[in-house]
């Protein structure tokens, strides 16, 4: 399975289109959460103008005033149809598709479909955050399978976690990020075929965060778990949120592996009725127009890569980074500086400069800080300028 290479066909790099003064007018958590000295290089929201496609289209809604409740198949058709062309990936069927308001909430109810009260959920610190609190809150135990050192699937503790999950006759699941955040690895085929093999043999339920998928950058392919050899049984979310900086207009779709259409077919009906309209519609305009808009941010984000990584280089040698394979998020090791167990908090408090702390994303946390790539090549530059000032 192969990607399409980026072709920005004359789109502009969308990082570069917007000033500093024009983001600092946003009202978003991104730029409102911390005092006006600081500059934001968190959260996972992208410093980007919308594209084109998508803002015509939700214009158009608004002024027709198609503001109503979600209905028809056209996100999920939009969806196959971008896997395909991006992915070679003809399996995704819209019959086995439905909409969900966002890929966490989705995830939630697709957990609920496969496991039960108390029952473990399987993760891969570091990762996401908000993997422990949903799993949580929904009264399931997470149990960790920590990544490598090589920040990839370690399947000796992810055999291990699995033997423990199901201990005892448990139902058990393993929430799968791919691409993974935050560190930016992208599975290989290989690697996932041996997920779905070793879930297959433990009767552990797949269920991928698949919502960074268009975020593969150049030499990295992105491949579907419902793709591979034994993914027939898993359950996939995903969405246009993150590649297109739609995070405020809510729509997901989940999908279903042809061995597990009878377990989406249970979800309530009432969750198709938390999307937002607009978002569907948002999101679909993404899928069908976007690919141009998409290719020249990925080649932004490319760009902004290689310069962290120069800049880490000269100014931060004592970090240790291995640039991510996907996502425009950046895991950086801090624990040489000496800052101690949440660096984050240094340099907020020092730098004025504001990143994610590394121990909210579980084991493997401590220690280290997520930087947000998603910005022009000037505000990584000046970012990084705040972190090396922390240290004088």
């Amino acid at each position: 399975m192969t990607s399409t290479p980026h072709d920005t066909s004359g789109e502009p790099n969308p990082l570069r289109a917007l000033s500093l003064e024009s983001l600092r007018c946003r009202t978003s958590m991104k730029w409102r959460t911390y005092p006006a000295d600081v500059l934001p290089l968190w959260v996972a929201e992208m410093d980007v103008p919308l594209a084109e496609p998508v803002v015509r289209a939700v214009t158009e809604a608004l002024g027709l005033g198609d503001t109503g409740y979600p209905a028809g198949t056209a996100y999920a058709e939009a969806l196959a149809g971008f896997a395909q062309k991006r992915w070679g990936w003809d399996g995704l069927a819209v019959e086995r598709t439905a909409i969900v308001p966002d890929v966490m909430l989705g995830v939630v109810e697709m957990l609920k479909l496969v496991t039960g009260h108390g029952d473990p959920v399987v993760v891969n610190p570091p990762v996401y955050p908000p993997f422990y609190q949903f799993v949580g809150h929904m009264d399931r135990q997470v149990l960790e399978a920590p990544l490598g050192a090589d920040l990839r699937i370690d399947f000796g503790a992810l055999e291990e976690a699995f033997r423990q999950a199901v201990a005892g006759g448990r139902r058990a699941a393993y929430l799968l990020c791919s691409p993974h955040n935050p560190t930016g690895t992208v599975h290989t085929a290989g690697e996932l075929a041996a997920v779905a093999a070793l879930a297959d043999r433990y009767g552990v339920r797949v269920v991928a965060d698949e919502i960074h998928a268009p975020l593969a950058l150049s030499g990295a392919d992105f491949v579907p778990y419902l793709s591979v050899p034994g993914g027939e049984s898993g359950l996939s979310l995903m969405s246009a949120s993150k590649a297109w900086n739609l995070a405020g207009l809510k729509a997901a779709l989940a999908i279903a592996g042809p061995a597990a259409a009878a377990d989406l077919a249970g979800l309530p009906e009432e969750v198709s009725h938390g999307p937002s309209h607009v978002g569907v519609i948002a999101h679909t305009a993404a899928l069908t127009e976007g690919a141009a808009w998409l290719d020249a941010l990925l080649t932004g984000l490319d760009d902004n890569r290689r310069l962290l990584t120069g800049l880490l280089a000269e100014h931060l040698p004592a970090i240790a980074h291995r640039p991510g394979e996907a996502t425009y998020l950046a895991w950086l090791d801090c624990r040489r500086l000496g800052l101690g167990e949440d660096p984050a908090q240094v340099f907020l408090e020092r730098g004025r400069v504001a990143l994610n702390s590394g121990i909210p994303f579980g084991s493997g946390g401590t220690g280290h800080v997520r930087l947000n790539l998603a910005t022009s090549p000037e505000l990584i530059t000046e970012g990084v300028r705040r972190m090396a000032l922390a240290l004088a």
